[in-house]
């Protein structure tokens, strides 16, 4: 794809009001690109999330923030700062309506870092506009709407990457690496947590929408309802209506490597999901505590834990367990422990026993989100700095740049999609399974899933999850022909 854009040089602004340009390397080859290397890129969303998408497209060299799209005005002008802070030039348009967006043909890519039930339209939207796309996971509301991004991209020949951005981190490429090379042998299980601490919400009465702020637009393909203070900002990821739940929102990250790591690429068969909401009397609908199973054709299991209540921490933990032992990743440090050899047969050990044990060996794996001070030496500990020189990876470390976005960012200008981390049908596999999960968990049963139709076995009732009702609230509703 050959792109035709014009740079925005500042030097001469920045030299006549005085400002020495010092601007780190990364910066410098910024400016110093030439027009045709230069990709156009327009974030959506720019409060959260929004803000790591437009400060890591001012700081690559080959990409400029030159669109900012929210639906509350009083946002703008913090981001435009943030921007020109980086050396980046500020943004050439600013709309609330991202569709004003999608006939600029100086547009080269949509980064989205909406609200999650907006995901999905945006996304779709982008790409029938001829647009390349950066979308925050969960991909979607629905798995409905989900397998419609998929079909949009590839109808429209898109390259569309969801920001499941831990899956680029390299400690946990290299723990992936092993566990599927077979440290700890055939893997049976998988379990992920993701606990974060929550604080109550409370009880907000409806009021009126505050200025600066296009109430519709925030609402999108939700229902429409009076302006609540409970329900803006940060607080819509609390009611089902446009939330998936912490199991969706944050446990997508930990389960799409223990997935990974397991080399499933599949949908589960069989999906169970416990719960609820523990604590205070508040307006939230969504649980502060959910568990949810996965089982897969093949026999083997996943598990996710999320807990919003006071917890040990263990924000994105994920362990395997295999026939050989167990593993365990957090954070930037991977340790394994090999038990047994292939014939089943205990090994000797020279670690003192742990209590509990016999023969040198300990009672039980990891404890949940801490290492535990019992467990004899790990046969394996890997940290970023037991890993191999990267020179471009250091690079981009110094610069504050995200490896996932730069890997997008690097398959835009090759159009190879193969070589995107988490491309949109990947995302697709991740997101599915966590919206099974709060589907399981609002049903209150077990569940059967047909991944091939991607529907419930004989459950009308589960089924009803599958998509909004007409695709959403028009006109933000899923169009039913992409």
């Amino acid at each position: 794809m050959k792109l035709k854009r014009r740079v925005f040089i500042k030097e001469s602004v920045l030299a006549s009001a005085g400002v020495a340009l010092t601007a780190p390397a990364y910066i410098k080859n910024y400016v110093q690109q030439k027009p045709s290397d230069i990709i156009n890129v327009a974030v959506c969303g720019i409060n959260g999330r929004g803000k790591s998408h437009f400060a890591n497209f001012t700081k690559i060299k080959d990409t400029r923030v030159v669109a900012l799209c929210d639906p509350i005005d009083y946002l703008f002008p913090v981001a435009n700062k943030a921007i020109e802070d980086l050396g980046g030039p500020k943004p050439a348009r600013i709309v609330a309506d991202y569709r004003k967006l999608l006939d600029d043909k100086d547009i080269d890519v949509i980064a989205i870092a909406t609200p999650d039930y907006w995901h999905a339209l945006m996304t779709i939207h982008s790409c029938q506009a001829g647009k390349d796309v950066y979308v925050e996971k969960p991909g979607s509301h629905t798995i409905d709407e989900s397998r419609k991004m998929v079909q949009a991209t590839r109808k429209y020949n898109r390259i569309v990457q969801l920001g499941t951005q831990h899956r680029s981190n390299r400690v946990s490429q290299k723990a992936i690496e092993l566990i599927q090379q077979g440290l700890i042998g055939d893997i049976y299980m998988g379990r992920g947590y993701e606990f974060k601490r929550r604080y109550t919400i409370g009880r907000e009465a409806d009021s009126s929408v505050p200025e600066g702020v296009n109430w519709d637009l925030f609402r999108g393909p939700a229902p429409m309802i009076p302006f609540n203070k409970n329900h803006f900002l940060y607080n819509w990821h609390w009611y089902w209506d446009t939330s998936t739940s912490e199991l969706s929102a944050n446990g997508i990250h930990p389960m799409d490597r223990v997935r990974l790591g397991m080399k499933i690429n599949e949908h589960p068969t069989k999906i169970t999901c416990s719960g609820g909401f523990y604590g205070w009397d508040s307006d939230q609908e969504v649980p502060n505590f959910q568990v949810a199973t996965y089982e897969y054709a093949n026999g083997k299991v996943m598990e996710l834990e999320i807990r919003s209540l006071p917890n040990p921490g263990g924000s994105g933990d994920i362990e395997w367990y295999g026939v050989k032992g167990w593993a365990y990743l957090r954070g930037g440090t991977f340790q394994a422990w090999v038990t047994d050899d292939d014939t089943g047969h205990r090994l000797p050990s020279t670690n003192k026993p742990s209590a509990g044990a016999s023969n040198g060996q300990p009672a039980a794996g990891p404890t949940r989100g801490e290492f535990s001070k019992n467990l004899p030496k790990p046969t394996v500990t890997i940290t970023l700095e037991d890993l191999p020189f990267d020179a471009r990876a250091d690079e981009l470390s110094k610069a504050g740049i995200d490896p996932h976005i730069m890997n997008f960012v690097d398959c835009v200008k090759s159009r190879k999609r193969e070589d995107l981390k988490s491309e949109v049908e990947v995302g697709h596999i991740s997101t599915v399974q966590a919206l099974l999960g709060c589907i399981a968990y609002r049903t209150g049963r077990k569940l059967i899933f047909d991944g091939k139709t991607e529907r419930f076995v004989d459950d009308d009732d589960a089924n009803t999850y599958l998509a909004r009702p007409g695709g959403g609230r028009k006109p933000y509703n899923i169009p039913d022909v992409i």
